[in-house]
């Protein structure tokens, strides 16, 4: 395990999710001092920052960013852009980036449910990359399995250890591997990795359904447990 994260805990954050989208996809504002960041925007963007403007009134948007590209997490990018204001950069990991108008048209065929292709990125995410808004940090963290570009986006604060982890992790289960650049074993290993890393009270904000922490699937995922050995 080659990557280090800073476990200093430092600011405040709040965060308030909004469940959107066609398949039920978990929508986060992370608020920290007079910022707020947009995590996976699902569908129906400009719904998404009247939303925005209710739950955290007055704040600026530093960025939206996108944990993969798959339809269900980037649909509502480019609506939540036009309402926001083209200065909204975008996030994303490179590999991710080149999948995202094949994922809409994936969708689109399988389920035949319609998304907006984002705009082009104007931030391309890599391991080891911060997010730093209002007084707190965004670390990448790299976790393909899902997607060849998947990534968690892990946050020390003071108000205590938060990972938004996108399709990479559920309870006891990962996202499937079954799609455009899934890999099994990719996804194993990222559980692993970030079972490994991440401190055990981190509570892990997942893209569809509830929350768990480390500590709860260090003990009951075996798919994490199998991921591990790579690491001990």
């Amino acid at each position: 395990m080659d990557m280090t994260l800073d476990m200093n805990r430092k600011g405040s954050l709040a965060i308030h999710c909004v469940t959107n989208g066609p398949i039920q996809t978990n929508t986060y504002f992370a608020v920290s001092d007079d910022e707020v960041v947009v995590i996976d925007p699902a569908w129906e963007g400009e719904r998404l920052a009247e939303v925005l403007a209710d739950r955290c009134p007055g704040k600026r948007v530093a960025a939206i960013i996108c944990t993969h590209g798959h339809a269900d997490h980037i649909g509502g990018v480019a609506g939540m852009r036009r309402a926001l204001g083209s200065d909204v950069p975008f996030l994303i990991s490179e590999a991710d980036s080149e999948i995202m108008g094949r994922a809409i048209e994936d969708m689109r065929e399988m389920w035949g449910f319609d998304h907006e292709l984002p705009p082009v990125p104007d931030r391309l995410l890599s391991e080891g990359d911060v997010v730093a808004f209002g007084d707190v940090e965004l670390q990448v963290v790299a976790t393909p399995g899902h997607t060849p570009g998947g990534i968690v986006l892990f946050c020390a604060a003071a108000t205590g250890n938060v990972a938004f982890v996108g399709d990479t992790l559920f309870p006891g289960a990962h996202g499937r591997t079954d799609l455009e650049g899934g890999s099994e074993k990719q996804i194993i290993d990222s559980l692993g990795k970030i079972g490994a890393l991440l401190p055990a009270d981190t509570l892990c904000l997942i893209g569809h359904n509830d929350t768990t922490t480390i500590e709860r699937e260090l003990e009951s995922n075996l798919f994490m447990r199998r991921g591990l050995r790579h690491y001990r």
